[in-house]
């Protein structure tokens, strides 16, 4: 029997996302060691400027899966919607959210907490619907495809933004070398409901699909003190007690038994745009 996604287990959401500051550490570990692949909400605005008719002129902007907002407050101020509407299901994370929105001139953006499987929105509510990194948090997707194709306007846009399954398999070689979790590479994608390979069929169950953009991200954390910090709260890997959550005693443990030295790491990231069907009909 398979061992559970971490990323579909409603048990484990509160260990992963009940403190802000933990996804902080591994976003910004993650983003200190990146060499190479456009930002990625800026990719999000290029994607919106290119296939909506009318960019400067949008009325509700929905982020689905906002997190701390990092997303967010890029499309607000390159995009300057009426309103934009960021949804996560983590209230320390809007928390985090709204205080960084502080800072935005003339704001008009809210963070509300809500469940992607029931968007809080009005159907045909929304000009541009972005949902980045989070699709695969649903064991089902495409029920969340179908609540974003209800909420987009007549000549809306969505963005849907996903991982390859096969990313960070580096990482995953130097844990399993390490000692840390002999079986690091047999365990699932963490990405697996939502990936790469699959988004763009996931997107068309209830949209059509009019762009694929795939771009290859590279990391390379400069040694194991900095590998750590990413590690650490990284839900996919079976640490001994002490360890998760612990990137010093991480740390320690990577120097007692692996040299120290760089890591370069990749991961695929798929960007796919999508636009009400023909007729409105939802599939």
């Amino acid at each position: 029997m398979s061992e559970p996604n971490p990323f579909l287990e409603p048990a484990r959401q509160s260990e992963l996302y009940g403190h802000a500051s933990r996804l902080a550490g591994r976003t910004s570990a993650l983003m200190r060691a990146k060499t190479a692949g456009h930002p990625v909400p800026e990719t999000i605005v290029s994607l919106v400027q290119t296939h909506h008719a009318r960019p400067d002129r949008l009325g509700v902007v929905l982020d689905i899966g906002c997190g701390r907002g990092t997303s967010s407050l890029v499309i607000a101020e390159q995009l300057r919607p009426e309103r934009l509407v960021g949804l996560d299901a983590a209230p320390s994370l809007l928390a985090q959210a709204r205080e960084r929105a502080k800072d935005l001139a003339d704001s008009t953006v809210d963070f509300v907490e809500g469940d992607f499987h029931d968007l809080p929105l009005p159907d045909g509510s929304s000009d541009i619907v972005v949902a980045a990194f989070c699709l695969y948090h649903s064991p089902r997707p495409q029920d969340v495809i179908g609540q974003i194709a209800r909420v987009l306007a007549p000549g809306g846009v969505a963005v849907l933004v996903t991982k390859g399954l096969d990313s960070y398999r580096e990482m995953d070689q130097m844990v399993a070398a390490a000692g840390l979790d002999p079986r690091a590479a047999q365990h699932e994608s963490l990405y697996t409901a939502a990936h790469s390979g699959n988004l763009a069929d996931v997107a068309a169950s209830s949209l059509d699909v009019i762009a694929v953009l795939d771009e290859e991200h590279v990391f390379t954390f400069d040694g194991h003190d900095h590998t750590a910090q990413y590690l650490a709260t990284n839900p996919k890997y079976d640490l001994a007690p002490g360890l998760y959550g612990n990137p010093g005693a991480l740390a320690a443990t990577l120097h007692e038994f692996l040299p120290d030295q760089p890591l370069t790491t990749r991961s695929r990231i798929t960007f796919v745009v999508a636009q009400p069907k023909e007729g409105g009909e939802l599939a």
